[in-house]
């Protein structure tokens, strides 16, 4: 704990510029909720209690599964991949796009409790970043109209969004974020994509070669494994979701 903070206290202005971001994004999904309740003919409070203590106990198992990361063999060792994205997704699909981006910042705080930052928070922010990517779209495109052809639609263009936006977050501020901080070129990161793959000549083969497969096989495998494990999960979920909309209805009914 006190490493966290300390880590915090170094890295103050970067923590607040990541602050900002989260309080952006987490605007357009309460913006995107609350049209898409408009749309729907929806009321009650966008967040409650017993939706707010769900998070909380996704987000654990999300921050603990983020410590867990597995390598992939077409990527240098720096890359990993990890299944913290499924608890958020599901989340996301049972209490919508601001429980999902909440989520998924949850994480990453719970995260860094259990392991704190080695990259000044540049990698925790850019997980938060690449997560929402896929997050927002799937969830905000699912609880337009709950179906499963819109849920199955949603994952699929939220993987494709995070292959893209991460890809391209790789290419333009990650890699030459992460040359810098260890003192090191950016034609060395290469070389270490080159050992694998020849075809890595740069770094716009780089990303598509490694980063953009990692995040492919991660958006396809959490959207598999969230259809496997919602259905099994829907009648906890569907009570605390109905809990807190029925509390919600009385209240405003009193």
């Amino acid at each position: 704990m006190k490493l966290f903070f300390s880590n915090i206290v170094e890295n103050l202005t970067f923590v607040l510029e990541f602050v900002g971001i989260v309080a952006v994004l987490v605007l357009v999904a309460l913006l995107a909720e609350k049209l898409i309740a408009k749309r729907n003919g929806e009321e009650g409070r966008i967040l409650t209690a017993r939706k707010t203590a769900m998070i909380g106990m996704f987000a654990a198992i999300a921050g603990v599964l983020m410590t867990i990361e597995f390598p992939v063999p077409f990527a240098p060792p720096f890359y990993g991949i990890d299944a913290s994205e499924l608890p958020v997704l599901l989340c996301g699909f049972a209490f919508g796009p601001v429980a999902g981006v909440l989520t998924e910042f949850v994480k990453i705080i719970i995260k860094l409790l259990f392991k704190p930052t080695t990259t000044a928070f540049v990698g925790e922010l850019a997980n938060f970043c690449v997560g929402c990517s896929m997050i927002l779209p799937a969830t905000i495109l699912y609880h337009i109209r709950k179906k499963k052809t819109t849920a199955i639609a949603g994952s699929v263009v939220g993987t494709l969004c995070m292959t893209v936006f991460g890809t391209f977050f790789n290419a333009v501020y990650l890699l030459p974020t992460f040359a810098v901080m260890y003192g090191m070129p950016l034609d060395a990161l290469i070389e270490m994509g080159t050992a694998i793959n020849p075809a890595i000549t740069d770094i716009v083969t780089f990303v598509a070669f490694c980063v953009a497969p990692l995040n492919l096989l991660k958006g396809t495998s959490v959207s598999v494994l969230t259809f496997l494990l919602y259905k099994p999960l829907s009648p906890i979920l569907k009570v605390s979701y109905d809990n807190t909309t029925a509390k919600s209805g009385r209240t405003k009914n009193a």
